[in-house]
């Protein structure tokens, strides 16, 4: 393929995928998921309570807010799909923490990206410079 040639996204050696693991979900998968659930305000705000480190209640996620403990519980289901928590069985009650190896690997694939775009831009401006 000629440089003049387009190339479809995720295609040649920069692919972030190449050194995936081959299953029932490609990790490109698990990250884009990562994205979707950090997308949310409130998502984002749990993962941040969670941050702080130690496993959270229910109870103790919602206070001092406006959302109810199903939404809360809605909402950490979400992040749990994700991979981004996990509960923990502490009497009857689910505690939950932070599990911070899929937003770890999110980190390195926007890393791998932003290492793409420094590249991408240094062709442009040395072809800039050249012309």
């Amino acid at each position: 393929m000629s440089s003049s040639q387009s190339r479809p996204i995720g295609t040649g050696p920069a692919d972030l995928t190449a050194s995936a693991p081959s299953g029932p979900a490609l990790a490109s998968d698990l990250v884009a998921n990562v994205f979707a659930a950090l997308g949310d305000p409130t998502r984002l705000k749990l993962v941040a309570v969670l941050c702080a480190g130690g496993a959270f209640s229910i109870a103790q996620l919602t206070a001092n807010t406006d959302i109810s403990r199903q939404g809360v519980t809605k909402h950490l289901q979400v992040l749990a799909d994700a991979g981004v928590v996990r509960d923990v069985k502490a009497g009857r009650e689910r505690l939950w923490q932070l599990d911070p190896s899929r937003i770890e690997e999110a980190r390195r694939t926007l890393e791998a990206i932003g290492q793409q775009w420094d590249v991408a831009l240094g062709k442009l401006k040395a072809f800039a410079e050249s012309a």
